[in-house]
């Protein structure tokens, strides 16, 4: 029979220490942790296998699960000498989630599972707490009946403020027994009015409703943004760990907390974290209360009073020190950590490798290789390439005024500006239409993902720096202050009121994630300087890339950022875009409209001085550096106004009426401009416009002192004649300028492969062209034939269903595109051994894609600028994973 259940803890070993994609990655590390003797309580782990095979089965477990699951009951009742539903000493357990990778806050959790009326008895009188026992109790029922039973958890909130408020409390801790007897009389009436049915006694019935209800989660609509946001297989399902309950919430001995082995902001070597006495785990992550912190010398930084567990709980800390070391040396990496100190006695309930900022993972990377726990090519592994993203865009100008409204904690680095939203919706919507927002919550949930994604950063009013916004925002790259509690936050007028000031939904603020603080109004910013740990790792990660790394980039300002960012060529310079220049257009338009090839050529003359212009800078600050060069691609009507009172100004300009105007603009139509009079078929019909590209190409060329290397690029090439006829063009243009200039340069001619036919056809191609560029945004689009424009309105059902892993516009469909690609390499190097390939759409700044291009020996790959970094690291990446 399968093996479904693994058990962990109390000497027993199912051997799944390491086996994440069996276990999950929590129920692995609480088996490697149980293995290496840390102090783990016991429990056992059920199998992503079961989560595939329970919703292959419509939602039914697979058979033999219950013998399992009854055995792995017995293990943990064997090693705590406690038994599930006794009335005198009752088992208590936890029943978490678990998929390979972290999902933090995306799936459902239940604690104190095993109460009921009766054992919350036994609980009292064993552990001589009633107090505890029914605070238990009702953080069960509460918990148990949002996950399980789905009712509205505002009601439950409602009525322990209520408690709290009519006994003139301010602290949940401040309930006493019999307050809390009451209180969980109320909320069993909840349930039973929302639900219908009394609260669940039988704990075998809790457990298996449990076990459903993660498992349900990993379906949830935030778990499925989350897998989206973060190329997560939808098929990988989730583990489910059920654990002994060890209790943090049993008096001042007691505490829970969150911790990291080094700071996951910055990366330093020093222990980060926070806890809470008398509390439970979620307590901390949900914001409920404020922690304290960690350590003596973070409390004194932040200028806080309450004692650090340092210093409150001496002996805890130590061990939990010696802990922490332990757990770096064995998984060679930061940790994230959960921990509970039970009436003195601690115990781990969770490891994992800690989400942590780009600065941080950086430095993290250099520091962990110059200690020796790692190599210098595991260092260059360690960093998420995407990650870089965060270091390249700008921060505050420290020298600019600022209108500071409020300060919080600082969550998670970086600094942006937006206007105000409150609520997750809005925000996704108003950044569809191009807005930039910042998400302002009393605290985020799980079920605030798209916002979160969606915002240019994170405000709560509650929560600390472990909270779910912190994380989370820290994971996406996003800025966030956390714990801002002079907040006063109106959902319902959509109102925000600080220090005496009211802000309104569309108010701008900007937020500063490194300080913590909040601002009035859009603060400027400054250029990052990618130096010290960036450099190093970069260093070690050109040392391990085989392929090189251009940009796409047709502006010289343009080139100049690609060069600052260590790009090494230029792998796509669209020309169309030199076209639309305010300076330029009417002389484009004036070429449009021209009734034969003597108008257009008139016209051609005005733009190649400009043209020429343009290539010179870029040539320029590219030093020598190759630079491919896409001649006119799109159609012409796109040149030319659509609005009433841009046909006159524009008839005005070229000498024309409106009425010809509005003609030669219908005449130009097309119905799908994208399989229209485009790319080469301009070349085709118009040869003048090609040549006088070409002319501006080697006439910038030949002017500089040292001359680069051109490759010309004839896009949307489809038969080996189209781009025989091309090259004449271009051939022609270029002896024409050699012998007036008296000198030649090297060149080359190659084309774009975009159309599905260019690539079956690539070895008759290859025949012409020196080199191909493989235009990844419109191969996709006419091998899928799916419009990138219009694709984002049903692609993520698309995603969400399964039908494709990931957005084909953002990660390379590699089982229907990329075949087409290896075909065309193939054939392409079959006719022509020395033939130059690469990528120039945006996935070559998809790391995903370019481990594609990678296992493909293509050349290169062209990215954005900004992104020039992020394909440096991902080619190293995949150059040594593919060794």
């Amino acid at each position: 029979m399968t093996q479904y259940v693994y058990r962990f803890g109390g000497g027993v070993d199912d051997k799944g220490e390491g086996n994440k994609n069996l276990l999950g990655g929590k129920g692995a590390n609480l088996d490697g942790m149980a293995a290496i003797g840390l102090p783990v309580p016991p429990g056992f782990t059920i199998t992503t296998e079961v989560c595939t095979a329970y919703y292959a089965n419509g939602e039914a477990f697979p058979d033999g699960l219950t013998d399992q699951v009854a055995k792995g009951i017995a293990h943990i009742e064997g090693v705590t000498g406690k038994s599930f539903g006794d009335p005198a000493n009752p088992l208590l357990v936890s029943v978490r989630s678990g998929a390979r990778v972290s999902m933090p806050g995306m799936m459902d959790t239940v604690l104190n599972l095993g109460l009921n009326d009766v054992t919350v008895e036994g609980l009292a009188a064993s552990s001589g707490d009633a107090r505890f026992a029914w605070d238990s109790y009702r953080r069960f029922i509460q918990m148990y009946a949002d996950v399980v039973l789905g009712l509205d958890h505002h009601a439950f909130e409602d009525a322990l403020e209520i408690a709290k408020e009519d006994r003139g409390y301010f602290l949940d801790t401040e309930l006493q027994a019999n307050d809390l007897i009451e209180l969980v009389g109320e909320y069993k009436s909840l349930v039973e009015a929302e639900w219908g049915k009394p609260f669940p006694q039988d704990v075998n019935e809790q457990l298996w409703g449990a076990v459903g209800a993660v498992f349900a989660s990993w379906e949830s609509d935030r778990a499925k943004v989350y897998r989206r946001l973060n190329s997560i297989p939808g098929d990988w399902g989730t583990a489910v760990n059920v654990q002994a309950m060890v209790f943090g919430n049993m008096g001042d001995t007691s505490a829970t907390g969150v911790a990291f082995t080094r700071d996951p902001a910055t990366g330093e070597n020093a222990y980060y974290g926070e806890y809470l006495i008398n509390a439970q785990g979620e307590d901390v992550v949900a914001g409920i209360r404020t922690p304290q912190y960690l350590t003596k010398a973070a409390r004194e930084a932040a200028g806080a009073k309450p004692l650090s567990m340092e210093e409150a709980m001496p002996e805890a800390y130590a061990e939990l020190a010696r802990v922490f070391d332990t757990l770096e040396r064995h998984y060679r990496d930061m940790q994230d950590i959960e921990f509970t100190v039970e009436r003195g006695k601690l115990w781990m309930l969770q490891t994992r490798s800690g989400k942590r900022t780009a600065k941080a993972a950086l430095k993290i990377a250099v520091d962990m290789a110059a200690e020796g726990l790692i190599s210098q090519e595991e260092a260059v592994l360690r960093v998420d390439p995407m990650a870089l993203d965060q270091l390249l865009h700008p921060t505050l100008d420290p020298q600019a005024p600022r209108d500071v409204l409020t300060k919080g904690l600082p969550a998670s680095p970086g600094a942006a500006s937006g206007k105000i939203v409150f609520d997750a919706d809005t925000a996704e919507k108003w950044n569809d239409r191009g807005e930039a927002v910042i998400l302002v919550r009393v605290e985020t949930s799980p079920e605030d993902i798209h916002g979160m994604h969606a915002a240019r950063g994170i405000l709560t009013a509650r929560g600390g720096m472990t909270s779910h916004a912190a994380v989370v925002a820290r994971g996406m790259g996003r800025p966030c202050v956390s714990g801002a509690g002079s907040l006063a936050i109106d959902n319902a007028a959509k109102l925000l009121r600080v220090s005496g000031r009211e802000l309104k939904e569309g108010d701008i603020i900007t937020i500063d994630g490194a300080t913590g603080e909040v601002m009035a109004g859009a603060v400027p910013t400054l250029q990052p300087e990618l130096v010290g740990d960036f450099g190093t790792l970069m260093e070690w990660a050109d040392g391990s890339r085989r392929m090189k790394v251009r940009a796409n980039a047709e502006t010289p300002l343009d080139a100049q950022t690609a060069r600052d960012f260590g790009a090494e060529g230029i792998g796509l310079c669209r020309t169309e875009h030199m076209f639309f220049d305010a300076s330029r257009i009417t002389a484009v338009r004036q070429m449009i409209l021209a009734e034969d090839e003597r108008g257009r050529r008139a016209a051609l003359d005005k733009l190649l001085p400009e043209q020429r212009k343009d290539f010179i800078g870029i040539f320029e600050v590219m030093a020598g550096l190759p630079v491919t060069i896409r001649l006119l691609d799109p159609p012409l009507h796109e040149f030319l106004p659509t609005q009433e009172a841009d046909f006159a100004e524009v008839a005005e300009a070229a000498g024309v009426g409106i009425e010809t105007l509005k003609q030669r603009a219908s005449e130009l139509h097309e119905f799908n401009p994208m399989l229209g009079h485009r790319g080469c078929r301009l070349g085709v019909t118009y040869p003048e416009i090609y040549e006088m590209q070409a002319r501006a190409i080697f006439e910038a060329a030949c002017a500089l002192p040292t001359a680069p290397v051109p490759e010309i690029m004839i896009p949307l090439v489809g038969t080996r004649r189209e781009l025989e006829l091309m090259k004449e063009v271009v051939e022609k243009a270029a002896e024409a300028v050699f012998a007036e200039q008296g000198k030649r340069i090297d060149y080359l001619v190659g084309t774009m492969i975009e159309l599905p036919r260019a690539a079956l056809m690539a070895d008759e191609i290859a025949e012409v062209g020196a080199f191909f560029s493989f235009g990844t945004n419109d191969l996709t689009q006419t091998t899928l034939g799916v419009s990138r424009d219009d694709a984002a309105r049903f692609l993520i059902h698309y995603v969400d269903k399964g039908i494709y892993a990931t957005d084909p516009f953002v990660s390379l469909d590699v089982e229907g595109v990329g075949q087409l690609i290896e075909i065309a390499a193939t054939k392409g190097r079959k006719t022509r051994p020395d033939i130059k390939l690469g990528i120039c759409g945006e996935h070559g700044g998809d790391p995903a894609s370019i481990a594609f291009c990678e296992q493909t020996g293509l050349d290169y790959v062209s990215a954005s600028p900004y992104r020039v970094p992020i394909a440096r690291l991902a080619a190293a990446q995949a150059a040594l994973r593919n060794r």
